[in-house]
């Protein structure tokens, strides 16, 4: 089989030249150009037409919708994140730092597959088939049918998945794979592009589940081109320290599910082991309340969980600093202004050090009011009551603004035994018996303002 020309293009203009060069002939940029396979006439030219079927013009209210069906992997938190299970057909992008648990979570998932009767592959570009085998059992995988295949050139990978038909194919990892239709070495960008859409392509036309694991960059980020999270259905992000044994599996794009979900596991010596409830991490074991130490009801994706946040003033010198751990740093600074301008406590000449238990990043601005309340703690030295936590946004003006589901956050406070709690006033519950018998022991603060917030806890102490 003759090998495809190569042809090198610009990401700037588009143009096209036969060899590399450092300049683009055509709008003379710089390092712009990148190795792609030239288009050849007959039928090569158009490789990917089974992806676009000719359709008729319909109307949207027309179309029959089918639930898309889903194939439960066993792993309770795996199957949460992706919202249900494996779609057939689908691709699926995984990333996450090395180390973190990404092929042990893989190698789990198709034995629990194989052994409900699915048929599975492994293809294996980082490992032997030996090593992959010594992991297996060290996870106590024992006896188990998943099939293995070492290669990294992706010819052979597809040929093989032709033939074996599996309904789930896990390639560890696509930076390992490369194409003969190019020159470059495997793991560039052409390369990860081209591998990357051959797969997909196989994906859509055969049925088969495709599972791309993937490098990340420095900053944290899949390596390789962008366009290959636009490419997939569905990115998942490994999260976590891997000194601790706790880890975050989130997913960040998700065509047949939420985003935003995450996924909870222990890393244990028989692998990764879900965990029942997540709010047990990040809450600190306190034999009694602490000052600078205020609970918060977070929401990830669809499930609700309590984290502690906890906060440390300490006098500052002529420059004071303002750290925080698992929050944005300049939310902090404006919080820190807003407490000062409306609730008259003032941190100018202090070190303010924030941080959120466990690990967990805290994206949403629901925790500016367990944050402020964390701060004046530490500040005055006073714990919060036993068994305390507060959300809410905080605007600049001081005003209290609700948080999204602020019912659903209540009811798992009420579920973990809190009695305290400081809400927006939008999200306090009305009044009724099945509120009394739902938030029973939970007595409920509704705040409009910060300075409210502050005299209910001055009244607790």
């Amino acid at each position: 089989m003759a090998k495809d020309k190569t042809v090198y293009t610009c990401t700037e203009c588009g143009g096209s030249t036969a060899k590399w060069q450092g300049k683009c002939p055509n709008c003379g940029a710089w390092n712009t150009l990148i190795e792609g396979v030239a288009e050849s006439p007959g039928s090569q030219r158009h490789r990917f037409a089974s992806l676009a079927p000719a359709s008729e013009v319909a109307v949207l209210a027309d179309i029959e919708a089918a639930e898309v069906p889903r194939t439960p992997t066993g792993i309770d938190e795996l199957d949460r994140v992706l919202g249900g299970g494996i779609v057939q057909g689908g691709v699926i992008l995984i990333g996450g730092d090395p180390g973190i648990g990404k092929s042990t979570l893989l190698l789990q998932a198709l034995d629990g597959l194989q052994r409900g009767g699915v048929p599975t592959l492994y293809v294996t570009g980082e490992e032997s088939g030996a090593q992959v085998a010594l992991r297996s059992r060290r996870l106590g995988l024992d006896a188990s049918q998943v099939r293995v295949l070492a290669e990294i050139q992706l010819e052979k990978i597809q040929s093989t998945i032709q033939a074996q038909q599996p309904a789930v194919a896990v390639i560890d990892s696509i930076q390992t794979v490369y194409s003969d239709q190019l020159t470059s070495a495997p793991g560039s960008v052409a390369q990860v592009r081209e591998c990357a859409a051959h797969l997909t392509r196989l994906a859509k036309a055969g049925g088969t589940t495709i599972v791309l694991v993937g490098h990340v960059t420095k900053e944290g980020a899949l390596a390789g081109p962008r366009v290959l999270e636009h490419m997939v259905d569905t990115v998942l992000y490994f999260e976590g320290d891997t000194h601790s044994s706790f880890r975050l599996v989130r997913a960040i794009k998700n065509r047949f599910g939420a985003v935003n979900e995450i996924g909870v596991f222990a890393m244990t010596e028989k692998g990764l082991k879900g965990v029942a409830n997540p709010s047990a991490i990040f809450l600190s074991q306190h034999s009694e309340p602490v000052p600078g130490s205020c609970v918060l009801v977070t929401l990830e994706g669809t499930r609700p969980m309590l984290v502690e946040i906890q906060a440390l003033v300490d006098s500052g010198g002529p420059s004071p600093r303002r750290l925080s751990v698992g929050l944005d740093r300049d939310r902090l600074a404006m919080l820190l202004a807003v407490l000062h301008r409306h609730a008259g406590v003032a941190c100018m000449d202090q070190d303010v050090f924030v941080n959120a238990v466990g690990g967990v990043r805290i994206s949403e601005p629901a925790a500016d009011l367990a944050v402020m309340l964390a701060i004046t703690s530490s500040l005055r030295g006073r714990a919060l009551p036993k068994g305390f936590l507060a959300f809410g946004e905080v605007g600049l003006a001081g005003e209290v603004r609700p948080a999204p589901r602020g019912q659903e956050r209540l009811r798992e406070a009420a579920k973990l035994g809190f009695s305290v709690a400081i809400v927006p006033k939008a999200n306090a519950p009305k009044a009724g018996r099945g509120a009394a018998r739902e938030f029973e022991g939970l007595t409920i603060h509704a705040v409009e303002r910060i300075e409210e917030a502050l005299e209910v806890v001055r009244g607790l102490g």
